[in-house]
């Protein structure tokens, strides 16, 4: 393992111990609750975040995504593609990832944390500078990739704690 690549274990590794301590003790009326009507929900969030990480960290892996090979999509059953990460979502479909408890989101999580730690251990300095999508201007590398991952995660991790705070102050 490279030292870019230890430090991207780490920021990975620090989304689930957020998501550990915030997801705690929440059940679906939390998860659920959206603090105005177009506000994406924490279960929203939680499933978003994850299924970017798995999404991108798999395409750049070559690997088959976790949300399929783990059950996952079955275990969701979601009302949408099994290849869906969110992204452009509206009002509308956020309030539809429904009935999905603390642990099966911490659980999905884990587990593409377990494959995102896994592929890092075999992404060497030279990859990171390989570029894996060149429809942009100038062309993404891997480790533009996975620091916008990672970036996002941080990201919706932190409106995910914000969103528990404000439904813990509203009681």
């Amino acid at each position: 393992m490279t030292a870019a690549t230890e430090l991207l274990t780490d920021g990975f590794s620090r989304v689930e111990q957020v998501l550990t301590g915030t997801l705690d003790g929440l059940g679906a009326v939390e998860l659920e609750a959206r603090i105005d009507p177009e506000a994406n929900s924490i279960a929203w969030l939680v499933w978003h975040l994850t299924r970017v990480q798995d999404d991108h960290v798999a395409d750049v892996a070559g690997t088959e995504q976790v949300w399929t090979s783990g059950g996952w999509a079955d275990r969701f059953a979601l009302p949408f593609a099994s290849d869906d990460t969110g992204f452009g979502h509206n009002s509308d479909q956020v309030g539809q990832v429904r009935g999905i408890s603390a642990q099966d989101l911490l659980g999905y999580h884990r587990a593409t944390l377990a494959a995102t730690e896994q592929y890092l251990t075999t992404v060497t300095e030279a990859d990171l500078d390989r570029v894996v999508d060149d429809s942009w201007d100038p062309p993404v590398t891997l480790a533009v990739r996975l620091m916008s991952v990672l970036g996002e995660d941080h990201q919706h991790t932190g409106q995910v704690a914000y969103v528990a705070g404000v439904l813990a102050r509203q009681g």
